[in-house]
């Protein structure tokens, strides 16, 4: 699991004038991905590194080698927009396709 801080949108609260805004914030899971991956190999990481591991993790996603939950919610779509407050917990699984394709077993096991 990867908790990711989630930004505040102090253009939503002050174009609505509204403070629910600044209670939970809309965000697409693409832009939360983005988080985690900068939470997960660090803030002082080299930009090329980011931008591979997002474009690797992306591609994943799309072919549906794993499915992403945010905060208990599956999400495979990254334009799904998600409503975060303050702080998410992002968590990656394995599709169970891939998974049973990905596990060995020796001829000694049962």
């Amino acid at each position: 699991m990867i908790r990711v801080r989630v930004p505040l949108d102090l253009h939503a609260v002050t174009a609505a004038g509204s403070a629910a805004f600044a209670l939970a914030t809309p965000l697409r899971v693409r832009e939360l991905l983005a988080f985690a991956v900068r939470e997960a190999i660090g803030a002082r990481a080299p930009r090329d590194t980011f931008e591979r591991t997002m474009r690797s993790m992306l591609a994943g996603l799309a072919a549906g080698d794993f499915d992403v939950h945010i905060d208990g919610r599956r999400f495979r779509d990254v334009e799904s927009v998600v409503l975060c407050d303050g702080v998410a917990d992002v968590r990656f699984f394995l599709n169970s396709e891939r998974a049973r394709r990905s596990v060995r077993y020796s001829p000694t096991s049962r």
